[in-house]
């Protein structure tokens, strides 16, 4: 079936195959079986490792915070500060602005992006399967239509190439210029500190004219494009963003301003190795105080830290779900019972799951706060008290 409705384009496919056998459904489920142990394996490994890098990071924030040093002024070196861990803010400065020749665009800012979309065919697929006749049907519908879209779509892998077909490239490239020296006052950034400036913005275009005949200009992108009002596949719009102001702009006003927290080496700021074995190379934007600013680490490792427990929590529920699934195939050819069966094993995995996750994360804790470990290994047994305290008892013979 196919059917056009404007620029969107839609067909539906039907394929079907036999319904699989048991033999053939069981060893699915050992394959899945492999997959969950390893998943449940790669749980363990997630959650004990998290707790000692969340562990070693406070504790290496705390250090840092203990011998930072806020200096007086940016515009001068003291010799008294070399190796130490210092605190200073300021306006970004660089050495010469970032051009862009090909468009006539030039700007003093950390970072210019050149970013290039292309309007594309696009594919989207919406299935559902259902028996019929002992088969197994699925029912795909492909619909299609016209984006832009910063990378090349590849209309090969596409159901219906025909009508659909786009471009194997972009005539013009996306890049990022990164300005090779960086300061606050007189002193250095790093790499690393560089590459934390990523507040990126739209860069506005009303000010600038046409760069090439074959270009035009419309709101804040440039179209290689006939008629920008009704593109066709393959026309190109070019639009550019900036990160890190380094100079007063007439039309984006003052110079960024941001905080760092590094070591000093004469007259450059790198990363500082604390004895907990982590490194502290900091920059936000903005003025922030010292206190502030490790307020907000604090608060970015502890995100962090529930982040990487959920997802490990996740992976062994998952994990135990497929290794499992072999007690659900088994009563796969009676309706009631496998559902039930299916019921049970959630509620087993969502228990295990939970109860093996803190005992994981108490061990990761038993070195360095062994009162919460012990306090997080008993409530590691609720899960399965509580399961347990919903099964009926056997009735008196």
């Amino acid at each position: 079936q196919f059917s056009d409705t404007g620029s969107r384009k839609e067909h539906v496919k039907i394929t079907s195959e036999p319904k699989p056998g048991f033999l053939e459904r069981l060893s699915e489920t050992s394959a899945g079986m492999l997959i969950g142990l390893v998943t449940f394996l790669l749980a363990f490994y997630l959650l004990f490792t998290n707790e000692g890098r969340a562990l070693r990071t406070a504790k290496s924030l705390d250090e840092g915070l203990s011998l930072v040093v806020p200096l007086d002024s940016i515009h001068g070196i003291s010799q008294q500060n070399e190796g130490r861990l210092v605190h200073l803010a300021g306006a970004l400065s660089t050495s010469k602005p970032l051009f862009d020749p090909s468009y006539g665009l030039s700007i003093q800012a950390v970072k210019l992006k050149r970013n290039v979309e292309m309007y594309q065919w696009v594919e989207y697929e919406d299935s559902k399967e259902y028996e019929e006749n002992g088969e197994i049907k699925k029912e795909t519908k492909y619909s299609y239509n016209t984006e832009w879209k910063s990378e090349v779509v590849n209309s090969r892998n596409f159901d219906r190439e025909i009508g659909h077909k786009n471009p194997s490239a972009m005539a013009v490239e996306s890049f990022t210029a990164v300005s090779p020296n960086v300061q606050v006052g007189s002193f250095v950034l790093s790499r690393g500190l560089v590459d934390k400036i990523d507040d990126f913005r739209q860069l506005s275009l009303s000010h600038l004219e046409d760069p090439h005949a074959d270009v035009t200009r419309r709101g804040d992108y440039f179209y290689h494009s006939d008629n920008p009002r009704s593109p066709e596949v393959g026309d190109l719009r070019v639009s550019f963003f900036y990160a890190g102001l380094s100079g007063d702009d007439p039309h984006l006003g003052s110079a960024a301003r941001v905080t760092v927290i590094a070591r000093q080496r004469g007259d450059q700021l790198v990363p500082y190795h604390t004895k907990s074995g982590d490194v502290l190379e900091i920059l936000y934007p903005g003025d922030l105080s010292v206190e502030e600013v490790f307020q907000k680490e604090h608060e970015s490792n502890t995100m962090k830290t529930w982040a990487l427990r959920a997802a490990g929590w996740l992976s062994m529920f998952v994990g135990i779900s497929l290794m499992t699934r072999i007690f659900y195939t088994l009563v796969d050819w009676f309706p009631v019972v496998r559902d039930l069966v299916n019921i049970g094993l959630k509620a087993f995995a969502l228990c295990v799951a939970s109860s093996l996750s803190l005992l994981t994360i108490a061990a990761g804790w038993l070195f360095y706060r062994p009162l919460w470990a012990l306090l997080l290994a008993l409530l590691s047994v609720v899960p399965i008290v509580v399961a347990r305290s919903r099964v009926p008892p056997k009735k008196q013979q």
